[in-house]
């Protein structure tokens, strides 16, 4: 795998901005005067991370060629940047492997054994562009009928932003759409030379409003287990623990699961996979695809 191409005006773009959201006070330093700007000043942060205000300059302006990891640590540090933030810096001055556009992610047996043991929990196979390839039957039913949804929308970022069944079972909108939209964020770098990624961002910025300001927001997110409140039209009100379990972590390829927060939730989800239970305990996006043509 080879590394990122540094892009030097993104990496500027992403210190400006971040520079903003510290204040003098969160490092020290005694509060001097109005403002003009919000955070720090360059000056100060040059200073506390031991590097020249022209060089730091520099950085900002995307002219700085060469920079060095010390000196990306420092700033970082000065920014206060938390794991994913620090991976996104790292991964815009070139120092991450880069993902390569592959044609697809394989679905294996092993991985769809999981998803039916699984099962009542809703689980799901699902990559770093929240592409759905894989499913077991209690996820496929949880918001809507997924089967029934076109193969090109059979993503959950996509769905969650634009369609209203999907978006309308999130009890808590904005979080949820803040983290997909910041982990997609941080993670586009690493897939800027792959085509179904400028797809996906593409259609999202044109269908939806929510999407734009969230992505021109500038929230940089990682994974990390939730809880997620839901109000699935066939389940009620659900409270489960989201993870993600990893299949490759360098593509980002894994399985999420819910798995219930309380004893209500736990109940629902059974009688979820009862009332369903006619249906295939697992289905993949092919499987879909071929059904539908089956049935024109």
């Amino acid at each position: 795998m080879t590394a990122t191409t540094p892009d030097r005006a993104a990496l500027g773009g992403f210190l400006r901005e971040r520079r903003g959201r510290v204040t003098p006070g969160d490092v020290g330093l005694p509060a001097s005067g109005r403002r003009r700007t919000p955070g720090l000043r360059r000056e100060e942060v040059a200073q506390l991370a031991g590097v020249g205000v022209t060089w730091y300059t520099w950085l900002e302006q995307g002219r700085a060629k060469n920079v060095s990891d010390q000196v990306l640590e420092a700033v970082a540090r000065v920014l206060r940047l938390d794991d994913a933030e620090h991976r996104h810096l790292m991964v815009l001055a070139g120092r991450e492997p880069a993902v390569a556009p592959a044609a697809g992610t394989p679905v294996r047996p092993e991985h769809l054994a999981v998803l039916e043991r699984l099962l009542p929990y809703p689980a799901a196979l699902q990559t770093d562009a929240y592409d759905l390839l894989a499913s077991n039957r209690t996820y496929r039913y949880l918001f809507d009928d997924l089967d029934a949804r076109p193969a090109g929308d059979r993503n959950c970022a996509w769905l969650m932003f634009t369609h209203p069944r999907w978006r309308g079972s999130l009890v808590d909108d904005e979080d949820v759409l803040r983290d997909i939209a910041g982990r997609l964020r941080g993670k586009e770098p690493e897939y800027r030379e792959d085509p179904r990624w400028r797809t996906l961002l593409a259609r999202l910025r044109e269908a939806s409003p929510d999407f734009v300001r969230l992505w021109d927001a500038y929230d940089v997110a990682g994974d990390r287990t939730q809880l997620r409140r839901y109000d699935s039209p066939r389940a009620g009100r659900l409270d489960v623990h989201f993870q993600s379990l990893w299949l490759d972590r360098a593509r980002g390829d894994r399985i999420i699961v819910m798995t219930p927060a309380d004893e209500d939730s736990r109940q629902r989800l059974e009688r979820l996979d009862t009332l369903v239970g006619a249906a295939p305990s697992v289905t993949t996006a092919d499987d879909a695809a071929s059904e539908r043509l089956a049935t024109r």
